[in-house]
């Protein structure tokens, strides 16, 4: 993630309306060109298709140079860079790029071998890690509508583990549940992350997270709520030149069904 935060800030420099600004000839950037940055990044997404209906006020439309400023004076540390309210400000920035979102800019970089894969296909191998758990939370969202292809590009459509995630989230969407996110009241967060195998052609890798996640019953607004600290296990493949999840350790997969089986009907 460290090389895609990075990569990050050179493309936006490099980007045209930046370029066309004050900014393409100022070296370096103070307050007021973060200001001028916050400003062009505004009027760019307004008027972007992807930050349109839902996601617009899921994201917003705008960055304050406050958040920019910090983005590109800071050294990227996974445990101040990986919560989702950041990783929502890395959306944002690829919508300006012209991505649908950080996953799509992330698998344009490894298709088009922007960086060397030997050096960096360490790091592009964790990261897969942030970028699942970030499209972990944006699944639950859809609720209770399964989106099982937002998984594409991170979990091998073959691997046991999508079965796993088909089977437990279908029994919550015929449940009708939907997540509730407003005030932020589900949120998660990667406390570490520790390569624990490697090999040429798969990598096991072992993270602490912490998912708050309440989820409610459309039709009788009912409260199911999950609020775990756990460590959790992700075996990684490389198949025909593709590194994805194959499978995933989870103790508490399939905890909200059981509370859920278990309540009175």
């Amino acid at each position: 993630m460290k090389s895609i935060y990075n990569l990050l800030k050179e493309e936006v420099r490099k980007n045209q309306a930046v370029q066309n600004s004050i900014l393409g000839n100022s070296h370096p950037w103070k307050r007021s060109h973060y200001i001028i940055l916050s400003e062009i990044i505004k009027e760019d997404l307004s008027n972007r298709e992807e930050l349109q209906n839902e996601r617009k006020f899921e994201l917003g439309t705008s960055i304050s140079h406050i958040t920019l400023q910090r983005f590109f004076e800071s050294d990227y540390h996974y445990k101040t860079h990986n919560d989702l309210r950041f990783l929502k400000t890395l959306d944002k920035i690829c919508i300006f790029l012209g991505f649908k979102d950080l996953n799509s800019y992330v698998m344009n970089v490894k298709e088009n071998n922007i960086y060397n894969e030997a050096f960096f296909s360490k790091e592009f191998t964790t990261d897969i890690v942030y970028r699942y758990c970030h499209t972990n939370f944006e699944f639950f969202k859809y609720f209770p509508t399964l989106q099982l292809e937002v998984f594409d590009g991170l979990i091998f459509p073959e691997a046991p583990f999508i079965e796993r995630i088909k089977n437990y989230s279908s029994k919550l969407c015929e449940n009708g549940l939907k997540l509730f996110t407003h005030n932020n009241r589900s949120n998660f967060e990667i406390f570490d992350l520790d390569i624990i195998s490697e090999e040429s052609d798969k990598m096991v890798i072992k993270t602490q997270e912490f998912w708050n996640l309440v989820f409610v019953v459309e039709e009788t607004g009912e409260e199911y709520i999950v609020n775990e600290l756990n460590t959790q296990i992700y075996f990684i493949k490389n198949i025909d030149e593709k590194w994805m999840i194959w499978d995933n350790y989870n103790p508490n997969s399939g905890l909200l069904n059981n509370v859920i089986n278990k309540k009175p009907h």
